[in-house]
């Protein structure tokens, strides 16, 4: 019997989209999903790189936390990782308004 892992992310990685709205990215399949809606134009290796390996966890063949670390230094690389992502993530889970 094969070994099933999960995609979900521990904890959500947080990118600014739009009109740089934090929205939390909670699984592998999220983060691919976002990968291949990102502008062909702006692709590189790295991109690569980052939709292989969530791809990768989605399949199982790799876990969700190493694909998450991937995504994440993806998203800074391109300057859209959310700068006070900890922060967020943790006024969600209690419940505060981020009001800090």
């Amino acid at each position: 019997m094969a070994l099933t892992l999960s995609d979900e992310f521990q904890r959500p990685v947080v990118i600014l989209t739009g009109l740089g709205i934090p929205t939390a990215i909670s699984s592998a399949m999220e983060a691919y999903m976002f990968l291949t809606d990102w502008p062909k134009s702006q692709r590189d290796s790295v991109h690569s790189f980052a939709l292989k390996a969530c791809l990768a966890a989605v399949r199982g063949e790799i876990e969700a936390e190493t694909a998450k670390g991937i995504f994440a230094s993806w998203a800074e690389k391109n300057d859209i990782l959310a700068p006070n992502a900890a922060a967020f993530t943790g006024s969600r889970r209690a419940g505060s308004h981020g009001t800090a």
